[in-house]
């Protein structure tokens, strides 16, 4: 229990006001809910949330240690009261979710503390009771990356020893990974692969491809086969054959098929009301060709999301 004596520059303020500024880590809708419960108390009884408190209130407050931390990139995941996670399958070492596009994964990729994937995923596994920061030393992990406005399969690691075996596993490429794109166009042949080279120029966030070898490129291979075709359309399904920044985009780009909505590889079509680029990540074979020790039961094993809105939107 921590209890907090009200002092003349905070008399007069609700008492949700005061929670967000003196505990800024405890959600607003858990804050409401400890108040309900009696587990928030002014002066030893029961208190409302619109309350206005007095110099000299003691405000007593029967919550988790945590909540009392200074926020930081790794306590964020106590702002998330609800986690939000589509989760296409978990055991007791991996958690595999169906990430939004828009969704930053991690808070360097610009996003705010409390608003990104890692987030709801420890928020998601803190409220189980599966992980208590207090007492284990061992933070769950993404073992693989997607761009913020592409969709689709994040793998999270539950424990060291899963994560240990899957970054291995993402390294030595050990995992199939299969996206749906939609590309303007028809691609000729329908069915085929694009091979060039790409590099990446950091200042302006993204990559160019090119025919031949430069300064600092690297090999890109991207396998693809045409689904379907509609009103200027083509629904493809990819395989990276190697894992480059932006490659199916940047790609297809090169090769006159930009993908719909992309608008940094491509020009947006106006005919179509798009915010993010039409990819997904929405199958996920394991393919395991060396040791796998505690995960050795996945080997084999496919994964794949249950709808990709964009594939309904436009080839329904």
């Amino acid at each position: 229990m921590k209890e907090f004596y009200i002092e003349k520059n905070d008399a007069g303020l609700r008492l949700d006001r005061y929670l967000a500024k003196a505990v800024p880590l405890l959600p607003a809708s858990l804050a409401q809910k400890y108040i309900r419960i009696k587990r928030i108390k002014r002066n030893g009884a029961r208190v409302q949330r619109d309350d206005r408190l007095q110099e000299g209130d003691r405000l007593q407050l029967y919550i988790n240690d945590e909540f009392f931390d200074t926020p930081r990139a790794d306590n964020a995941y106590l702002t998330v009261a609800a986690p939000k996670l589509t989760v296409v399958y978990e055991d007791e070492n991996i958690l595999l979710v169906d990430k939004r596009p828009g969704l930053a994964v991690h808070p360097h990729d610009g996003a705010e503390y409390g608003k990104t994937l890692i987030d709801h995923i420890q928020a998601y596994l803190y409220a189980k009771g599966e992980w208590k920061p207090r007492t284990s030393t061992f933070v769950p992990a993404l073992c693989n990356r997607i761009d913020r406005n592409t969709g689709g399969i994040v793998i999270a690691a539950k424990n060291a020893e899963a994560l240990r075996i899957l970054n291995q596993k993402v390294k030595d490429r050990e995992l199939d990974k299969r996206y749906l794109a939609i590309i303007e166009g028809v691609m000729k042949p329908e069915t085929g692969s694009l091979r060039g080279q790409i590099f990446k120029d950091a200042a302006k966030n993204r990559v160019f491809v090119s025919d031949k070898p430069q300064p600092g490129s690297k090999t890109a291979v991207t396998n693809y086969v045409t689904l379907e075709k509609k009103n200027g359309l083509s629904l493809v399904e990819c395989e990276l054959i190697t894992g480059r920044t932006h490659q199916i985009r940047a790609q297809f780009a090169h090769a006159g098929h930009p993908l719909l909505g992309d608008g940094k590889y491509g020009k947006l079509d106006k005919r179509f009301d798009r915010r993010y680029q039409a990819l997904y990540s929405y199958k996920l074979t394991f393919t395991f060709t060396t040791e796998s020790g505690i995960l050795e039961y996945l080997n084999g094993k496919s994964f794949q999301v249950e709808q990709v809105d964009f594939v309904k939107e436009y080839f329904s």
